[in-house]
């Protein structure tokens, strides 16, 4: 069966967004994107399509804007591939989140990948996905393809426990802004949670999740870290996730 594929994911730093991406031009040639990056989607799939899912993972879980945002995506025995991406610590019980939400809104999870991203905070792996990730990605969704060729639409086991730990909630730091800022409002246009004043200095605090896509695309570096109180915990944590951790595949 040919499948119509449609890329979801939330993916505030476009490291989610990449690996999806991987394996939906493997396994659907010219695919749809449904970006749930700054808002809500509406959807319902068919037994025909297949979707992939990804976001990211924060504290062990889902965060739980994504979930909220993809409340409105509902599948009727539609084959999906599940994608959760960590800056190489852990993704705890994220995944296994995402498969339990797929199969409460009607999807049928055939595959599952957890992926390294370089992570928000520090130097920890920094180019993450590289080439060669993605290389391992598009693998992988050869070999769902081959999979779903022979009409298997069994799910995988997925790790993770229940009740999932605490989690799904947004760092703790937040951006500054220095006399740098020429008031662009490159910041407040790309935020995910609309989260940068009128003014595109003040952040509300209780939208903020630290993923730092501002600093990112600040293009006269005028959002930044520098405080000590961050510098301290980025450097600490830099050392304490430097080991490398490889991308998991399940299918």
């Amino acid at each position: 069966m040919n499948y119509s594929v449609t890329a979801v994911y939330f993916s505030p730093t476009d490291t989610s967004r990449r690996g999806v991406c991987a394996m939906a031009e493997v396994l659907g040639g010219e695919f749809s994107e449904l970006d749930l990056t700054h808002g809500a989607a509406e959807a319902n799939f068919g037994e025909q399509e297949l979707v992939i899912f990804g976001g990211p993972v924060y504290g062990g879980r889902l965060y739980k804007g994504q979930l909220e945002r993809m409340a409105g995506l509902k599948g009727n025995n539609t084959p999906c591939v599940l994608t959760v991406t960590y800056g190489n610590r852990h993704y705890d019980d994220a995944l296994l989140e995402l498969y339990d939400w797929a199969k409460e809104h009607g999807f049928v999870p055939v595959a599952a990948a957890t992926l390294i991203g370089q992570h928000t905070y520090g130097a920890i792996q920094v180019g993450r996905p590289n080439d060669d990730d993605l290389a391992e990605d598009a693998a992988f969704a050869e070999k769902i393809k081959a999979k779903l060729e022979t009409g298997d639409l069994s799910s995988p086991e997925i790790p993770g426990n229940r009740p999932y730990k605490d989690g799904g909630t947004g760092g703790k730091f937040r951006p500054q802004t220095d006399d740098n800022c020429v008031l662009c409002g490159l910041c407040a246009m790309e935020c995910p949670m609309q989260a940068i004043g009128t003014d595109f200095r003040t952040i509300d605090d209780s939208k903020c999740i630290a993923c730092f896509q501002c600093i990112r695309r600040c293009p006269m570096g005028a959002k930044n870290m520098n405080a000590p109180a961050y510098n301290e915990f980025a450097a600490m944590f830099t050392e304490r996730l430097k080991e490398r951790r490889e991308n998991e595949y399940f299918i």
